[in-house]
């Protein structure tokens, strides 16, 4: 039975780590973010993962370093005799002596070599991209930059939000591990072409601000950002609820066009948009029929 310790944190890790449970590899030790303190009483907070383990009485150890790369994490992983050390979405650098104990196997939630980095299934909506997957790579010292192993693909149609594209991606991951570790020796690494390589950062809640200037790209981040950091107008009003209705009419920013019982259509400067719902500061999220009419605004007015 193939020794494996997992290194991953959020619930995209949780899928794989508990496909390759399923499928009877020996998990040896489990490695993921230390607790954090969330919310405004700053509550420390386990990542989703370590809840699952627990939550499972799985019988491995768990280990939170903050810093990975200090030698006695590295003697835990190399007594642990692993097989494979399989990666997802842990958010540490593994250094080169971890890279060094066994194959180090990262899946990445895009087509590599595009998206590099921290948000690339949130890349691939901003980009309204046809298609996207996940990729199982070897890894090295580079960011994402390693042999490609396999791939998944999923076709990007207009139902797909960031959550949606999430859970899909999560389970196309988890069946790629399966693959990958069953035929591992089998397999041809191939080179990641240099030519196609772009990057995406990490996301700030300052990205999610917007102006009605483009329909279709504020409907692109609108799908991007859902779950966080959402979107929002420069005066903190929140976007809950938004669908395109046209991408090439010509129009005043933040015109209120029409109001019907439950939606308004507001104009950008290209396109018009349908919203229902939206979320003012500090406040519960509400119709906007509602929130127009205690700011006294109708057609002809802007939203702001």
């Amino acid at each position: 039975m193939k020794r494996i310790v997992f290194m991953g944190t959020p619930d995209y890790a949780t899928i794989i780590l508990d496909t390759i449970i399923k499928n009877n590899f020996d998990v040896v030790a489990l490695f993921t973010q230390p607790d954090k303190p969330v919310g405004r009483k700053q509550i420390l907070t386990p990542p989703h993962i370590k809840n699952y383990a627990i939550e499972n009485n799985l019988q491995f150890p768990i280990y939170q370093p903050t810093k990975l790369r200090d030698i006695e994490n590295i003697e835990i992983i190399k007594a642990l005799k692993p097989d494979f050390i399989v990666v997802a979405a842990y958010g540490q650098i593994l250094p080169k002596e971890i890279l060094d104990i066994a194959p180090c196997i990262n899946l990445h939630a895009s087509l590599l070599p595009l998206y590099r980095g921290a948000s690339p299934i949130q890349e691939a909506l901003l980009n309204s991209d046809a298609y996207t997957g996940v990729t199982a790579m070897l890894m090295d010292i580079g960011l994402d930059s390693g042999d490609i192993l396999g791939y998944q693909y999923i076709k990007i149609d207009d139902s797909y939000d960031v959550m949606k594209l999430f859970e899909d991606l999560s389970q196309s991951a988890a069946n790629l591990t399966i693959s990958v570790l069953d035929n591992f020796s089998r397999l041809q690494n191939k080179k990641q072409n240099l030519v196609d390589v772009s990057y995406c950062k990490k996301i700030k809640k300052t990205d999610g601000e917007v102006e009605f200037e483009n329909a279709r790209s504020l409907l692109s981040k609108y799908k991007a950002y859902k779950s966080w950091p959402e979107i929002y107008l420069p005066s903190g009003l929140k976007l809950k609820d938004i669908q395109l209705v046209d991408t090439d009419s010509s129009n005043n920013k933040g015109e209120i066009l029409e109001v019907a019982k439950d939606y308004i259509i507001v104009g950008c400067i290209k396109g018009k948009l349908k919203i229902k719902f939206v979320q003012p500061q500090s406040k519960q999220s509400m119709n906007v029929v509602d929130y127009i009419r205690g700011k006294r605004l109708n057609i002809g007015d802007y939203l702001s």
